[in-house]
């Protein structure tokens, strides 16, 4: 009898299989990478086709680890990249360009040319979202206006567009011979495509913006049964779809309003549960879909991102070769008192919030002939908890809610140093819990919620436990006097490009 629950996690450097039983324990899981593809400064992309083996692959790997079937899943659950877009032949399943992927600058000129004399907040109302490089629709009407004949294809049905949850959900259901063309409501909030408020596709949106609403996918909730997959999952439902760091959420149990969790990644990305009703932001946040479950009303969430936290840490090993391995980092940092008065604001593809300038390029500030490696290292872990830190500062601001504690979750929470160095800057308890990567497991969860694996929120938050816990340790004026400094340093930033 069929007893575990599935997540194919594909994220921006990897994709990742994880199998889950009733406790949340992970019972099995297989990682693969693949390849980031440069063509030229600011740009970034995917190859679809290659995501879409690798997602095979691991799902395979991944069953294989724990002895499992494909019959031994009640269901699976997607969870992805958010704002990565594919546009694909729908006879062929071939897309028609890599993936452009969410830290992707190209569209700058076009968002400049959308904001026009009203400004990068001339959608904000109906999108919760800035005109900014980061989202999705300006990246398909790039890809539809630079390959040859595919406006002309998009709008007479011929070709499809999803962030990478369609693309998996139309794979995993059959792709050309019969795939389930859909998104969930959260990958659709993060395409400035959408309606906040009728969680559809708008019209005026599609027709400034440029996306022909043919090549659009249905917009679903995040937990129900989408349809059955084919190999290498023949028959499994496919019933959760969440954005990466919306699974996240979920996967903290954060149901309540007021609850909040922050994901260390490639990119930083904190989310706020403020309920059932969108909160606008006066303060350089984005307002987001934070789930659906079936028929109940959506959930929406605050969301400060951050465009490099972990990918930090990737620079200074593949670019700089001061480290082998990304865990080399908290040893090469802890080499060093402090940061020697080293500041480094990792700006490559511009600020992100509380920002949004895409004129902003990556600083080190503060050099002297006293600094080390070590200092750079240690700066660089500390910029992602700076950055953390501003996105908190602007969330009190709209919300009013003072927060209490902070669930953290993603790869950089097993550095020891950082997470320290992050309840000292935000002066409140920063608690890691004993499944870490939650991302997988909010996936998990909205699957098995539709199937009646668990029976409710209070089920899930039985799961929840404890790993670990950073409670403040420095004073007030250190704090903030470390804080100035770093805003400083992001002031070098600015007017870059």
């Amino acid at each position: 009898m069929a007893e575990y629950i599935g997540a194919l996690d594909q994220g921006t450097t990897s994709t990742r299989f994880m199998v889950f039983d009733h406790s949340g324990e992970v019972v099995s899981s297989h990682q693969e990478e693949h390849r980031q593809i440069f063509p030229r400064p600011g740009w970034v992309e995917h190859d679809a086709a290659e995501i879409w083996e690798r997602s095979r692959l691991v799902v395979r790997k991944g069953l294989e680890r724990g002895g499992l079937r494909s019959a031994d899943l009640v269901a699976v659950g997607i969870t992805n990249q958010r704002e990565t877009a594919v546009v694909w032949d729908r006879t062929t399943g071939r897309p028609i360009h890599n993936a452009i992927v969410w830290q992707d600058t190209r569209t700058a000129d076009l968002c400049d040319e959308l904001a026009g004399q009203i400004g990068p907040d001339r959608f904000r109302s109906k999108t919760g979202l800035p005109l900014a490089t980061y989202f999705a629709g300006p990246k398909v009407s790039w890809l539809l206006d630079h390959v040859a004949g595919a406006r002309e294809r998009a709008e007479a049905g011929e070709l499809l567009f999803g962030t990478i949850d369609s693309w998996e959900l139309w794979n995993l259901t059959g792709g050309a011979s019969g795939g389930r063309h859909l998104t969930d409501v959260t990958n659709a909030s993060r395409t400035l495509l959408m309606d906040l408020r009728t969680l559809d596709w708008d019209e005026e949106l599609l027709d400034a913006i440029g996306v022909p609403r043919a090549m659009l996918p249905e917009i679903r909730p995040s937990s129900e049964v989408y349809g059955p997959a084919v190999d290498p999952l023949d028959g499994v439902p496919i019933a959760g779809i969440l954005g990466d760091q919306q699974a996240a959420l979920f996967g903290q149990t954060c149901f309540n309003v007021g609850e909040a969790k922050n994901t260390y990644g490639t990119g930083c990305f904190m989310l706020l549960n403020t309920g059932t009703e969108p909160v606008t932001s006066q303060n350089g946040l984005l307002t987001t879909v934070a789930y659906q479950v079936g028929s109940s009303p959506a959930v929406y969430a605050l969301e400060g991102s951050i465009a490099i936290a972990g990918a930090l840490v990737q620079w200074l090993r593949d670019n700089l070769e001061i480290i082998e391995s990304a865990p080399e980092v908290e040893a090469l940092a802890r080499s060093v008192d402090d940061n020697g008065g080293v500041y480094f604001v990792p700006a490559f593809s511009g600020l992100f919030a509380p920002h949004w300038r895409s004129d902003a390029r990556g600083v080190i500030a503060g050099l002297t002939r006293f600094a080390t490696r070590g200092h750079v290292a240690r700066a660089a872990l500390e910029a992602t908890a700076f950055q953390t830190r501003e996105v908190l500062d602007a969330m009190d601001l709209d919300s009013g809610v003072d927060l209490m504690s902070l669930k953290v979750d993603g790869g950089m929470v097993f550095n020891e140093l950082l997470m320290q160095f992050q309840a000292d800057q935000l002066g409140v308890p920063v608690m890691r819990p004993v499944v870490a990567e939650t991302t997988a497991l909010g996936a998990a969860y909205a699957a098995g919620l539709a199937v009646g694996y668990w029976e409710d929120f209070d089920d899930l938050r039985a799961n929840w436990g404890l790993d670990n816990q950073w409670d403040p340790m420095a004073s007030g004026s250190a704090r903030d006097e470390l804080f100035a400094q770093w805003k400083k340093a992001v002031s070098r930033t600015l007017d870059w490009v």
